[in-house]
């Protein structure tokens, strides 16, 4: 997923804030004073209920070793089936097969966060993402992967602002650009497959809401692919516009930015530079 290590480094903020502000003992959920400004509503955070509880997660979620760390977050699973922190584990161990670009396991890891919790964005989110972009034409199964990949984004869309978990505490502008960005990717991902199924009208509308919704770090992959959208829609002044700004955004010996600036040159002769 574009911008996947600032996305990291900013959910990584709802697991340790978990950490700090669990004592191991069982909590109550935090009252909701006069003060409370959230809109709409957080969900409450995911809680322990016994200290051995407490203590099998604060081991699980240690872990390191993307493999190790699952046999410990299923094992935490099994032993406790009904707790409400078994899912930040999943998602923990989703981000690091993420991180180690294992898309099987995160897929995998990540269907298993929706099965406790349907509505989570990030997984959502990153499962559509590995769908929308690994799947070939080769695929037997290609079509049902991609409108899964769809319905995934787009309910993520629906639920980033009721069920993201960010903890209480959390200073709003962080929590604001965290679903910010999240919802930017879902976006992406919605206009990429639009875009793929020659869509262009509605790719042009999702990527641009993609980049407005996060427009302190536009995506020079998605600014390439909105270039593209209106290229193939012969709105080739609105492309060339946009097709300098993935120029800017990249660098030339990269494969995105080898792209922008054939499809930039491309666009000039189409337009004569204007």
């Amino acid at each position: 997923m574009k911008r996947a290590a600032i996305l990291s480094v900013m959910l990584a903020i709802a697991a340790l804030g978990f950490a700090q502000s669990n004592s191991g003992q069982p909590q109550n959920p935090p009252a909701q004073g006069a003060g409370a400004q959230a809109t709409p509503p957080a969900k409450r955070p995911p809680q322990t209920k016994t200290q051995a509880e407490y203590d099998a997660y604060q081991a699980a979620i240690a872990m390191k070793d993307p493999a190790q760390m699952e046999t410990a977050t299923n094992d935490f699973a099994t032993k406790f089936p009904d707790s409400e922190v078994r899912k930040l584990l999943f998602l923990a161990n989703m981000r690091m097969y993420q991180a180690s670009n294992n898309p099987d396991k995160t897929v995998e890891v990540g269907r298993k966060v929706l099965a406790a919790d349907p509505d989570d964005p990030e997984a959502l989110i990153t499962v559509a993402n590995v769908l929308a972009e690994r799947t070939r034409d080769t695929d037997l199964d290609k079509d049902q992967r991609l409108d899964e990949a769809m319905k995934m984004a787009q309910h993520s869309t629906e639920t980033v602002n009721t069920d993201s978990d960010v903890p209480a505490g959390t200073p709003q502008d962080k929590a604001d650009a965290y679903k910010a960005l999240m919802l930017s990717n879902a976006y992406s991902i919605i206009g990429t497959l639009d875009f793929n199924r020659e869509k262009y009208a509605d790719a042009e509308t999702n990527l641009r809401k993609s980049i407005d919704v996060y427009p302190q770090q536009p995506d020079p992959v998605v600014v390439l692919r909105l270039a593209l959208a209106l290229d193939k829609q012969n709105k080739y002044p609105e492309a060339l516009k946009e097709i300098n700004k993935a120029v800017e955004l990249t660098q030339e010996n990269t494969s995105v930015g080898g792209l922008a600036r054939r499809e930039r040159d491309r666009l000039v002769q189409l337009t004569g530079g204007k």
